[in-house]
């Protein structure tokens, strides 16, 4: 029997037998209420070697066989992450672009004013490899074939793993800090961009007696931010995305083409940076792979993003999936080595620590570069801001709205939706002015978040799988995993060390 006959015996079988829901993981379908089957369609009549009964959730059922009536939707189909299942490759590599180039590539080449040139190569190369194998794991693990479930949510893959109370322990505020602690970040840089890009633009000219503060500046950048935020759904910012990507290519490419072509600076220098201490070389070292890690980012949002892509057996949507993931990390390979290489070429070991290859060029080539080439930067990272922005703190709205779903029983109106999303923007603002140390302990909180990209697929792929005991899919994910687990241990211990070794400036309602 062809794939077509076999194909359709399973839905003979399906519509004709009794519908009997299986027990699932707890968040997996705990947003989606069972649906009653509807009334009108006549059973079909047995038809000779049936093959076995797919039994399907409820939330899965109607989402794969026909349309329920809008009264009786899932609860899925009222949030921002799964409102819209018409996505493919394109969209997908729209998202993962956005999501996976950040600021913190910036900081690259200061990794390597460690660690050196080849151990700095070498370690970028592994780390690019391991993160996008567990990214190709998270996209085989988004649909069950022996249930039938999507996790549309890394929380629901986690909770099916690690079962709902160690889940909530391991995974609930690493993602919380991916998502909300994301985009307190990027209130300040893009904040902090648009003052340095005001100046450039303005210059010696400038004659406003009383220019904005940082605070203003944040908040000028949290108002365009919230607009921008009320696009309904993961779908609907595809285009915010695709700027959001192309911005991020071009700032980082702007960059390290500027520095290159500007030649080296006088007296620069290779040599890895020695601390006096053993202790001390160890935990910059240490640091410096926390750099490489810590450049990698959007694992959180993988398995959203394919969420908004149609999936049937047939056609399961990890295909298009994995094809727009592929294309997306070409370019995102495109922008992190050269910005590494080319950034440590340029500066060796005057770059500086904070800022990266963005406060390098403003301290070295200011004056030599033409004012409308580092506003044109300047503006790259504002734009890549605004629209990572929207993207991280997409999860947030969902999880929000699903509270009002879960209570009333019905989508969030318009009004809340909008009120929603304007708290969550002015309450990012308000940690970001009030907490402006947050940065100081970023590599403590960033330990506590590495497992979600490096570790915590593996061991989901174990549980999920179930791959051959002493298999190679057995030893790698097991080694993998606990290498990870172990590097989240040590950068936790390292940043502890290095709060404690330099002190933090506790300053609140004081942002720099």
């Amino acid at each position: 029997m062809g794939d077509h006959d076999t194909t359709a015996h399973h839905l003979d079988a399906v519509s004709s037998a009794p519908i009997t829901p299986r027990p699932a993981p707890f968040d997996a379908v705990s947003s989606a209420p069972i649906t009653p089957r509807p009334a009108s369609v006549a059973p079909t009549p047995p038809i000779a070697h049936t093959p076995p009964i797919v039994s399907l959730p409820p939330s899965q059922y109607h989402s794969l066989l026909f349309p329920a009536p809008r009264s009786s939707l899932p609860a899925d189909a009222w949030l921002p992450i799964t409102e819209s299942r018409n996505g493919n490759a394109y969209y997908a590599a729209y998202h993962t672009l956005c999501s996976g180039i950040g600021i913190q590539a910036l900081v690259l080449p200061v990794a390597f004013t460690i660690l050196g040139w080849t151990w700095g190569i070498i370690g970028l190369t592994l780390g690019f490899i391991w993160q996008l194998y567990t990214l190709y794991l998270l996209v085989q693990l988004h649909e069950s074939p022996e249930n039938g479930i999507r996790y549309s949510r890394y929380m629901q893959l986690a909770s099916a793993t690690f079962g709902e109370k160690l889940s909530k322990f391991l995974a609930a505020f690493p993602i919380m800090y991916l998502s909300g602690g994301n985009c307190v970040a990027l209130i300040v840089i893009g904040g902090s961009t648009s003052k340095m890009l005001y100046q450039t633009l303005c210059g010696a000219t400038c004659s406003n007696p009383k220019p904005l503060t940082n605070v203003e500046w944040y908040l000028v950048f949290t108002c365009a931010a919230v607009v921008l935020s009320q696009l309904p759904n993961l779908n609907s910012i595809a285009g915010v995305s695709l700027i959001g990507g192309l911005t991020a290519v071009g700032y980082c490419t702007a960059m390290w083409t500027l520095s290159v072509s500007e030649g080296r600076l006088p007296n620069v220098s290779y040599n890895p940076i020695r601390a006096g201490t053993e202790i001390a070389r160890i935990f910059d070292v240490l640091n410096a792979l926390g750099i490489i890690a810590f450049a990698f980012r959007g694992h959180n949002l993988i398995l959203e993003i394919q969420a908004t892509m149609p999936s049937s057996e047939k056609h399961p949507s990890s295909v298009p999936m994995w094809r727009g993931v592929k294309g997306a990390y070409v370019i995102v390979a495109m922008c992190l080595f050269p910005i590494a290489i080319g950034g440590y070429w340029a500066y060796g070991h005057m770059i500086p620590a904070n800022g990266g290859m963005l406060a390098a060029i403003y301290a070295f080539h200011s004056r030599d570069v033409a004012r409308g080439v580092m506003a044109l930067i300047s503006f790259f990272v504002i734009i890549n801001a605004l629209s990572s922005f929207q993207i991280y703190g997409m999860p947030m709205f969902d999880d929000m709205e699903s509270n009002y779903t879960r209570r009333f029983k019905k989508p969030c109106p318009w009004w809340l939706r909008v009120i929603i999303r304007a708290m969550f923007g002015y309450g990012c603002f308000f940690v970001a002015v009030a907490i402006p140390f947050l940065g100081s302990v970023a590599g403590l909180v960033g330990g506590l978040s590495l497992p979600v990209t490096l570790a915590y697929p593996c061991f989901m792929w174990l549980k999920m799988k179930k791959p051959k005991m002493y298999g190679v899919s057995w030893w790698v994910n097991w080694g993998l995993g606990l290498l990870g687990m172990g590097l989240s241990g040590i950068l936790i211990a390292a940043g502890i060390y290095v709060v404690i070794e330099t002190g933090i400036q506790v300053s609140f309602f004081k942002p720099h």
